[in-house]
């Protein structure tokens, strides 16, 4: 299976991103460390998570402060094509499950979760603030402005992504549909595996 991808390469953090599966993004201290599996298996799609991948790297582009701290933040040429109605459908999907498998790791999670080596990172309450706080952010970065619960919010969020769209910013702004669908997707799939991975075994 081809899987197209991008490059964002900072001096200290390079993040691989697969072009066509928002969510899709994992970082490295190189190159070559950020090209990682990872398996959107959610919202309908048919992936074979045991199929052989074929990396096709398409773009490379510079990183930026952003890279370095940790987030996927160039929007590529690559994220301004344009959205037919079915391609925005699929992107709304996608995000839907993120945000599903993020409810689903908080829900399995007990409140208290394992600390960093230094004794840092935050319990799975404050975890779930966060992300419901930056999908405010986002939302505003496409162009909404509303002060409802997190439920409606993701809904108006969803609806725009739903919208058929040409290559031009959302709201005018800076994010492109396809980078938005990444952005929102990738922040909570990783805050998803975040408690996963400090959630302590039973037992």
């Amino acid at each position: 299976m081809k899987v197209v991808v991008t490059i964002e390469a900072a001096e200290k953090k390079a993040f691989a991103t697969a072009a066509d599966w928002p969510g899709w993004s994992r970082s490295g201290k190189t190159e070559e460390l950020a090209i990682e599996a990872l398996v959107a298996r959610a919202a309908g799609e048919d992936f074979d998570p045991d199929a052989r991948l074929d990396i096709d790297v398409r773009e490379r582009s510079g990183g930026g402060g952003g890279t370095e701290f940790g987030v996927p933040s160039l929007v590529t040429e690559l994220d301004r094509r344009r959205t037919t109605e079915r391609d925005a459908d699929r992107l709304a999907r996608l995000v839907e499950a993120a945000w599903r498998a993020f409810a689903d790791a908080a829900a399995a999670a007990p409140e208290a979760l394992r600390k960093g080596p230094r004794g840092g990172g935050r319990d799975t309450s404050k975890i779930v603030e966060h992300v419901e706080g930056a999908d405010g952010a986002y939302a505003r970065e496409m162009g909404l402005k509303l002060d409802a619960p997190i439920a409606e919010v993701r809904a108006a969020m969803a609806a725009v992504l739903r919208e058929p769209s040409d290559e031009s910013p959302l709201a005018d702004r800076k994010w492109t549909a396809r980078y938005a669908a990444h952005r929102i997707a990738w922040h909570a799939l990783d805050h998803a595996w975040e408690i996963e991975d400090r959630t302590e075994p039973a037992g």
